[in-house]
């Protein structure tokens, strides 16, 4: 596993830029780079319940271990879901099970420094970089406009 860092200045509060990467609706429209149609579905609970989806249902199971609002959010990535079916214990998913992606959103005087750092494999590196890069603009546009 590999770590990688994406950071952006918002000119926004860190409660704007959290309603955009966490609400329905923009989540969607800034995680497309992912995967389009893209949703989540958590308990906001810390060792809860979260899972990211794809249009066509697959995805991956998570829980929340680190929670404070508006500032930091930890994701604990735990396994797959595909046609319907939860994987927690595959080879496959022992290989990443644990990976943990984390946002951070500091406070700079009435504007915000959005940062994720994220764990995964280097195959992941491209991918990840043209998602983050791009769905990090979208945030930017969202909580700005």
């Amino acid at each position: 596993m590999e770590i990688f860092n994406y950071e952006i200045l918002i000119d926004a509060s860190p409660e704007k830029v959290w309603q955009v990467l966490w609400d329905a609706k923009s989540y969607t429209q800034w995680t497309q780079y992912f995967s389009p149609s893209s949703t989540m579905h958590s308990d906001w609970t810390i060792n809860g319940r979260t899972v990211f989806l794809d249009a066509s249902g697959a995805g991956m199971v998570s829980t929340i271990s680190q929670l404070e609002k508006f500032k930091l959010v930890v994701f604990k990535h735990l396994g797959l879901i595909q046609d319907g079916i939860e994987d927690l214990d595959s080879d496959e998913v022992k290989k990443w099970k644990g990976a943990l992606e984390k946002y951070f959103l500091d406070d700079l005087n009435g504007k915000t420094k959005l940062r994720v750092e994220l764990e995964t494999a280097k195959d992941y590196l491209e991918m990840m970089d043209t998602a983050f890069k791009k769905g990090f603009e979208q945030v930017k546009q969202l909580a700005e406009g």
